[in-house]
């Protein structure tokens, strides 16, 4: 059975279906005229909707929340430019997901191994918040990713904060409640996925905060409480 047919896409507003990323997407006006505004600003940011980044495929796909104002939104790359990156890809390589750790430019010559990154909301949001409508706009493309990730025989999935986890939820047709967001949970995506059950299908949702400058400065999160994580995912892809 296909395994898009297994992830069932909360509907949008406009009842949208699973669909490949677009470039060019323009469906969310609010985020739409926003990025118009920043190109305006910056005429050498991306501003336009980021795609996901690293390998084909991959055996752990990363969801973030959405590009960063100086980061992915002016590099064209996910978590490049800013200090979530260097963190992230960091810890990417310490743990063999990538073949050096730089993480400042599109030029740098990054590659990532058996590993995907990719974000719930593909443009930059005014005040890095998405709104709900677009959260779920957005969730068409994410669906779709997870769908190609599943097919190619991935099997771990990353939130990194409340807001990724709960659109990964989304794309499965599941209900938050049912699987709560906590720093180091694992959750077995199971439920309205189809007739096989995530266990089967080795689907795995791990949940860490987010590596944004705030949580790592206020000590939310923690290079340690990172690494637990990847320790984790590393351990149960052996």
């Amino acid at each position: 059975m296909n395994q898009e047919a297994r992830i069932l896409l909360q509907k949008t507003d406009d009842n949208s279906s699973p669909a490949e990323f677009s470039a060019d997407c323009r469906r969310c006006p609010r985020l739409a005229g926003f990025l118009d505004e920043v190109k305006a600003r910056h005429p050498d940011y991306h501003a336009r909707p980021v795609p996901a980044f690293g390998d084909a495929r991959p055996r752990l796909l990363i969801i973030g929340l959405a590009p960063g104002m100086h980061g992915a939104n002016r590099t064209g790359r996910p978590f490049t430019g800013d200090f979530a990156g260097v963190l992230l890809y960091g810890t990417l390589f310490k743990f063999g997901f990538a073949n050096h750790e730089g993480s400042a430019s599109i030029n740098d010559n990054l590659e990532l191994m058996q590993c995907r990154i990719t974000n719930a909301v593909k443009c930059l949001p005014p005040e890095n918040k998405p709104e709900a409508s677009e959260i779920r706009q957005c969730n068409r493309y994410l669906a779709h990713e997870i769908s190609a990730f599943a097919e190619g025989g991935g099997s771990a999935l990353l939130a990194l904060g409340a807001v990724a986890h709960q659109a990964v939820l989304m794309a499965f047709g599941l209900k938050p409640k049912s699987h709560a967001f906590s720093h180091g949970a694992v959750h077995a995506l199971a439920g309205n996925c189809g007739p096989d059950d995530s266990k089967r299908n080795g689907l795995m949702l791990y949940d860490s905060y987010h590596c944004s400058r705030y949580n790592t400065q206020t000590h939310r999160l923690t290079t340690e409480m990172f690494e637990e994580v990847f320790t984790k995912i590393r351990s149960d892809l052996a």
